[in-house]
């Protein structure tokens, strides 16, 4: 369409086709979209829609997100294997519902404690630490946000934290939970044990071409060759487009004496304060420390404890009252300062160990200060590219050609399949990280003007240029691969049947240090580990298995293609649980959190029960790309 529309007569012929569509719509209404499930509709909560647009945006957002987690992209087949598809489904609807209650219930916030939070965020601070208006713009932007739709989305974010907190507060987990939680996290356990390499599984003679013929027909699908796609794309990010070479001395040298603080470690001291009513009795007090009364013996006079006094080893930027910071910071160790006219009244300060800071020079800092200053300023030169790369594809150009007239270097991959991967198996190496530019072309198509994809506070523009389809590759194409597959398997298979008549051997009460002679191996151990623990040397694999064998059993499990481990648990302690302790603490506050979810989540549920919850399965399978593969 945008190809035909680039000449006068397509103009003329696209403008005739244009007004019979509006006259049409004119005739026979738009309202069919509206009513039901139209093509626009994605689920429908009480009397709140979700259209499918706004739940694409939803979910190519979070598949980027984990994207950028896990390093590489995530493909629409992966996310829909982890089920990220339905919990993105399932919490639009849980907010949807949320909202829905807070508009029955009556809640509201004020513009001001909206504004209060927004101001307050530090996603939108700038290179000075206060609210910078152009990088809230740029980052809400990004999410395709206005300032009105993103100021309503916070307002009901405020709104629905407020249910919930109300629905979540005074829970508190059971004793017995704990200890139970407690005894299977801190359980340890040891165990001696045997690896079994490829050397034990004795000599793999060649397959013969009948034994790898058959082979390969039972595993053709592993060496089938995979979808390729020739992909190109544009990237147009403050971080791509920022030079930070242009970015003066002077400039960073401003940047660097407002961050000086923390970019290295400030100094700490250990500050501990009395606070009298008036001057008279702190003069009084300091007094009678001058004559020998020590400041922990006035504390105690005047009915305090450690705790009423004692403000921890802290930097002069923790302590809230500039006037006791700067007292507390001019003093030596061990020192107890005159009255100081506080906030809070009238203190004496004292000054125990001092933990020296450590600054950093400007020349280890200065490069990466630039860019930062650098990107800063390119978000407000992402917007005019973004306008001028949409006229030059609106005008018939592909990426590869707007990039060009607008200075821009576009990236070009020749062939890439669905986990982006080139044809010699290796990751395409000049996608930037977290860019799921792959998943999108991949649910794409040859000559279709595709939307740009929102990445690191600017845009990617791409194309799908051809596509090599998936076929399958002929034995004498992959006969090397297949016959290591082989042997793998048959390596495997013999360790498997070693392992096995090993146990059976110790079961009947066969010593391991004899099994393993006679295998030609060496027992080793592994003592007092714990579920979460990888004992040096030892498989994550074993550890699952030794906690699923009782004491004095053996037991077997694998470690790869071309290993296999026997062992044997030689001991189990559950040590006593102590509520005291910090990570009994910690754990209590984690089965806190999880009550607090899952008490949530109930609510939530008989909420889209009692306000009506539907679901258009066929636009959510088409926005998730399970359409695709029916």
């Amino acid at each position: 369409m945008r190809k035909a529309s680039s000449n006068w007569l397509g103009k003329t012929i696209m403008a005739a086709v244009m007004g019979v569509l509006i006259i049409s719509f004119g005739v026979w209404g738009i309202a069919d979209i509206f009513r039901g499930f139209g093509q626009s509709t994605l689920a429908k909560v009480g009397h709140t829609e979700i259209s499918l647009n706004e739940f694409r945006q939803l979910y190519t957002d979070r598949l980027q997100q984990i994207g950028r987690q896990f390093g590489r992209p995530l493909t629409m087949d992966q996310a829909r294997a982890f089920g990220l598809d339905r919990q993105v489904l399932q919490q639009t609807i849980a907010e949807a519902a949320l909202n829905e209650e807070a508009y029955r219930l009556g809640l509201g916030q004020s513009d001001e404690e909206t504004r209060r939070m927004i101001f307050s965020d530090p996603n939108f601070k700038g290179a000075n630490g206060t609210f910078d208006p152009a990088r809230f713009e740029a980052a809400i932007r990004q999410f395709g946000y206005s300032e009105q739709r993103y100021v309503a989305e916070q307002r009901k974010v405020s709104l629905r934290r407020q249910i919930a907190g109300t629905i979540s507060a005074g829970l508190e987990p059971p004793k017995v939970m704990i200890e139970a939680l407690s005894r299977f996290q801190n359980e340890q356990r040891s165990i001696e044990y045997v690896k079994l390499n490829a050397a034990q599984a004795g000599t793999i003679d060649p397959p013969s071409p009948e034994a790898l013929a058959a082979y390969f027909e039972d595993h053709k699908v592993q060496f089938r060759a995979p979808e390729y796609r020739k992909i190109a794309f544009v990237a147009i990010t403050p971080e791509e487009i920022g030079k930070w070479s242009e970015v003066s001395d002077e400039d960073t040298k401003k940047l660097f004496e407002t961050r000086r603080d923390q970019l290295g470690t400030p100094e700490k001291r250990e500050v501990s304060q009395i606070v009298f009513p008036t001057m008279e009795e702190a003069t009084a007090a300091r007094g009678s420390i001058a004559s020998g009364k020590s400041f922990d013996d006035l504390a105690k006079e005047r009915g305090l404890k450690s705790s009423d006094t004692d403000l921890g080893v802290v930097s002069k930027s923790e302590i809230i009252d500039s006037a006791i910071a700067n007292a507390a910071f001019t003093l030596p160790s061990g020192e107890v300062s005159q009255p100081v006219q506080g906030q809070f009244g009238i203190a004496l300060v004292k000054v125990g160990k001092i933990e020296p800071g450590a600054e950093v020079s400007y020349e280890s800092v200065a490069a990466n200060l630039k860019k930062e200053i650098a990107t800063d300023r390119a978000r407000k030169s992402v917007a005019d590219l973004r306008d001028k790369m949409e006229d030059e594809r609106g005008g018939g150009s592909s990426v590869v050609e707007a990039a060009q007239k607008l200075g821009l270097t576009p990236v070009t991959i020749d062939a890439v399949d669905r986990s982006g991967r080139l044809p010699n198996g290796q990751p395409a190496a000049n996608i930037p990280r977290g860019l799921d530019v792959v998943t999108q072309s991949f649910n794409s198509d040859v000559g279709v003007d595709n939307d740009p994809i929102s990445f690191n506070g600017g845009y990617v523009w791409y194309d799908v240029l051809s596509i090599t389809p998936s076929r399958e590759r002929p034995l004498d194409e992959v006969k090397d691969q297949v016959e290591a597959k082989w042997r793998e398997d048959q390596i495997a298979d013999r360790l498997r049947t070693k392992a096995t008549e090993m146990v059976q051997k110790l079961d009947q009460g066969g010593k391991l240090a004899d099994e393993a002679a006679s295998a030609g191996v060496t027992v080793e151990t592994a003592a007092s580990f714990k579920r979460e623990d990888t004992p040096p040397g030892v498989p994550a694999s074993v550890v699952a298995a030794a906690f699923r064998t009782a004491k004095d059993a053996a037991g077997q499990t694998s470690a790869g293609t071309d290993q296999w481990i026997v062992f044997r648990v030689t001991d189990i302690n559950v040590p006593p649980v102590d509520f005291a302790s910090d990570d009994v603490k910690k754990m209590k506050d984690s089965l806190q959190r999880s009550l607090e979810d899952e008490q949530i989540a109930q609510y939530v549920t008989k909420l889209e029960t009692d306000i009506g919850t539907t679901i258009n399965e066929d636009a959510f399978a088409q926005v998730t790309g399970a359409s695709n593969n029916n």
